[in-house]
């Protein structure tokens, strides 16, 4: 078997909207494709030993075994490599269960799809899947241990960390949209001006101060005590020589902690003689220069979490630890505890593995034990000094028994320091008495505290803490969210997206735009390009500047790696036609319109689906949307518009010459469609159309009709407002059009317009599509024909999988089968070298248009030439 390529799907796709994690694997079967798995002697055994934990799978059967059962009676590999992959992910901590797997239009290539949690565990499952069916196919043994282990260390790498982790997923509970801004924890929540950011448990609220205040422990123990509040006695030193000071001023016993540490790193406690404590002092300053000495407080180690200057959480903290059985060594103890089904690798489980480090060794050498000591029933032996549970500490959570005082006291605490979100470490008998009366002390404030204690107590209730944190950045009148109206389908998507948001910003908001040319945010260029994919919806969504979102989106997107966003407001669907046929497994109108129906699947269940009524695919969209539907038409006859007023639906349709709103009976006129500049005194059959779908989607979103209708009328078709979209240049004694015009569909509305122009010398610069079927560039060379009185062929030089004899070929075959007397040339040279000779070929009256895909540049071409005929 050959893996062909590995696609990530990041967002909703068409696969699956809902399910927005996938990974597309195009899988070549090879001779696998002759070979069944009830073909294969041994194969079905073999899986079942690998990997029994597959019997769980139900597959079609839809009962336990069930995939099973269609092994032995026989199914194709793509089908077994799917399973696996989901398998080996839940045996790695990471749980899945949606697969797919389809025939490809090529014989033997599947595309195998499965969901995944982690993007780089989901890639490096679907190339083990195969390593893993191949060895059973062939009866070879595989170390599958080693696979789900490094599953997991990529896992641990590459995953936001528990306390991230549980923001993020409460804010998906609330529907409130995120975007993972680094390979870290730095997340933002929201989109647009509505954004909030977040770097683990640090908000962008954390005021920077109070953070150094807080990882300053001497700042902070010396604020808190000039406030009134129980600090454990201490000073600072920062060198060994300092060590006997700090003896005789604190006394024994010490503990000695980095001034700037955080996790628990470089801690020493209980230190009770002159050389442990030169030994603590020496391994905190690796940590920090400045090392803090501190008297050692006995009793219970607690933290409590407050959020928004409230109180939410509290858990009594205990370091690792192994209870001895008078017969067992300290390592077998550590040994049977890591069985513990609660504890896992890094933070997959509630409880973290305890592993064997310099302080672990460091507290069984201060008892006189070593890890093949056997220590005698019911002792407990500490294997840290800390009570983190990344080190394998527990927690039992307390909140409903700490005394208000203490509640007081820790409020108090957080904004003495200043902290949205703080921890407070707490050295105390119990919290159910004030400190005062126990002699309690505070250790430490923290800035960023981790989560997981609170959300995943080892006994006790669970708090939803990051509830807490969300309710803080996005109160009950606050939005997290931004307008977005998307738009796709094959011809007049860029057009109609321009439009759209020409009308948003003419309604006074701040909009964000993607098109095939460029992004934009209000008027300004922001990048270059063809950019209707996710990566560009995304610049967008990330701008806080931004208010509204409108966004061209093309297929190659969508099937690259889905949308950018989870669902929009409105979703417009320009038209459905032949183009880009054959390329990515779409091969039929039908394969293409269930691309773009991603679109309007992705439409909020009471949002609005725009869409063309004259389209039969696009009709067939409609009826399917689990959305509010809507339809615009050229034609106020069409009966799936007077259908569906009928019922009392709403409709733009071309009705009388205007721009008109129905709604049930009721037609609200907008404008003449002659006075709209970019239907051109209303001779552009598509360019209607472009308009009645903005006119809608701006209608629907709640704009008023005068406002539209004097956007309409200021949007004027150039090359500053629609560039490559029909421009016309006026020369003194002829006129160069620019079109994008690419497929058989625009040639034909780019046809009709040149039916109303007054010229008896049409001259057509075309160049044909490498990534198109025979039969589509044909066609074109056939429309040249019909539009033209003289033909000239450019080829691009980026043919896409062609060569430029073959698409010339091509083109040159349809304009022979219209008329084989066409004049026609075939002119190279570059760009500018083109322009210039057919202007050469202009005579007074002349009418040229310049129709191709690639109009990057020729539009300032064309003007430079424009410019030197003016002088």
């Amino acid at each position: 078997m050959k893996i062909e390529n590995i696609q990530v799907l990041r967002g909703p796709n068409i696969w699956s909207v809902s399910r927005k994690k996938l990974i597309q694997m195009r899988l070549d079967l090879q001779e696998m494709e002759h070979q069944p798995t009830n073909k294969i002697p041994g194969f079905y055994e073999r899986l079942k030993a690998l990997i029994p934990s597959l019997y769980e799978h139900r597959c079609s059967p839809g009962v336990e075994g069930g995939f099973f059962q269609r092994v032995q009676a026989g199914t194709w590999m793509g089908h077994v490599v799917e399973h696996i992959a989901l398998e080996i992910q839940t045996l790695a901590g990471m749980d899945t269960g949606f697969g797919r797997t389809r025939e490809t239009k090529s014989p033997g290539v599947y595309n195998v799809v499965f969901n995944y949690l982690e993007e780089k565990v989901g890639i490096f499952a679907a190339e083990s899947a195969v390593r893993i069916s191949d060895a059973l196919i062939k009866g070879e043994s595989y170390d599958l241990e080693k696979d789900i282990q490094q599953m997991r260390e990529i896992r641990e790498a590459t995953r936001l960390g528990p306390s991230t982790g549980s923001i993020v997923e409460e804010a998906i509970a609330r529907d409130i949209p995120w975007i993972r801004l680094n390979k870290q924890s730095l997340v933002q929540l929201g989109y647009g001006k509505n954004q909030v950011r977040f770097r683990a448990t640090m908000t962008e609220r954390t005021s920077s101060i109070a953070v150094d205040i807080a990882s300053n422990k001497e700042e902070t123990k010396r604020m808190l005590q000039e406030q009134a509040i129980p600090v454990a006695k201490g000073t600072t030193i920062s060198s060994t020589d300092e060590v006997n000071r700090a003896i005789r001023e604190v006394g024994y016993p010490l503990v000695f902690k980095p001034l700037d540490g955080n996790h628990g790193r470089g801690i020493t406690t209980n230190i009770r003689t002159p050389e442990d404590a030169v030994a603590a002092y020496e391994h905190a300053a690796k940590v920090s220069r400045r090392v803090i000495v501190e008297r050692f407080v006995q009793g219970y180690d607690f933290r409590v979490l407050v959020i928004d200057h409230k109180m939410v959480a509290a858990a009594l903290r205990d370091p690792a630890h192994v209870k001895g059985d008078g017969h067992s060594t300290i390592q077998q103890l550590i040994d049977i505890e890591n069985m513990d089904p609660r504890r896992g690798y890094g933070h997959e489980n509630v409880l973290t593995l305890i592993t064997v480090d310099r302080d672990t060794l460091d507290l069984l050498d201060k008892k006189g034990y070593t890890l093949d000591t056997i220590t005698a029933k019911g002792e407990k032996v500490f294997l840290k000094s800390t009570a983190n549970l990344s080190t394998g500490g527990t927690s039992v959570d307390v909140t409903d028994h700490v005394h208000p005082q203490n509640v007081f006291i820790c409020e108090r605490i957080s904004k003495i320091i200043g902290l949205d979100i703080c921890g407070i470490d707490i050295m105390a008998q119990n919290l159910s008495e004030p400190l005062i009366d126990t002699g309690g002390v505070i250790l430490e404030v923290n800035a960023a505290p981790g989560f997981r204690m609170h959300i995943a107590p080892s006994e006790g209730l669970p708090r939803n803490v990051a509830g807490n944190v969300i309710d803080m950045l996005y109160p009950y009148d606050k939005s997290a969210r931004i307008p977005i109206i998307a738009v796709t389908g094959t011809n007049g998507k860029t057009t109609t997206t321009r439009l759209i948001a020409h009308i948003v910003k003419n309604n006074g908001y701040r909009v964000g735009y993607t098109t095939s040319d460029g992004i934009y945010v209000q008027n300004t260029m922001m990048m270059k390009g063809d950019t209707t994919g996710p990566v560009s919806t995304e610049f967008i969504l990330k701008d806080p500047t931004v208010d509204f979102a409108v966004l061209e989106t093309a297929r190659g997107g969508i099937l690259r790696s889905g949308l950018g966003f989870g669902w929009c407001d409105i979703g417009v669907i320009t038209n459905i036609q032949e183009d880009h046929l054959g390329l990515s497994d779409i091969h039929t109108l039908d394969d293409l319109a269930r691309v773009k129906a991603v679109i309007v699947n992705s439409v909020k269940k009471n949002g609005w689906a725009v869409l063309n009524a004259d389209n039969e695919y696009c009709v067939r969209i409609g009826k399917k949307a689990d959305c509010h539907v809507t339809y615009f038409s050229r034609n106020e006859n069409n009966h799936v518009i007077k259908s569906h007023c009928k019922k009392g639906g709403i409709a733009c349709v071309l009705e009388n010459g205007f721009i008109t709103i129905v709604k049930g009976d009721w037609k609200i006129r907008v404008q003449r469609a002659a006075l709209i500049p970019l239907t051109f005194g209303g001779t552009v059959p598509f360019m209607i159309e472009n308009v009645l779908a903005a006119t809608l989607a701006t209608y629907l979103w709640g704009f008023r009709t005068e406002d539209i209708k004097t956007a309409l009328e200021t949007f004027i078709p150039s090359a500053a407002q629609t560039p490559g979209r029909m421009n016309i240049f006026n020369f003194r004694e002829f006129k160069f059009m620019i079109d994008f015009a690419h497929n058989p569909d625009g040639f034909n509305g780019i046809k009709e317009f040149l039916s109303h122009v007054d010229s008896d010398y049409k001259i057509g610069l075309i160049a044909g599509t490498g990534d198109r079927r025979d039969e589509d560039i044909r066609e074109i060379g056939r429309l040249s024909a019909s539009m033209f009185d003289h033909i000239l062929i450019r080829q691009e030089n980026h043919t896409r999988g062609r060569t430029k004899e073959n698409i010339i070929s091509l083109l040159l075959d349809g304009i022979k089968e219209v008329d084989a007397n066409k004049p026609y040339e075939i002119i190279a040279g570059t760009n500018t070298e083109a322009i210039a000779y057919t202007i050469s070929k202009a005579r007074p009256g002349a009418f040229i248009t310049s129709l191709s895909d690639a109009v990057d540049g020729a539009v300032e071409i064309v003007q430079n030439f424009l410019e030197k005929d003016m002088k």
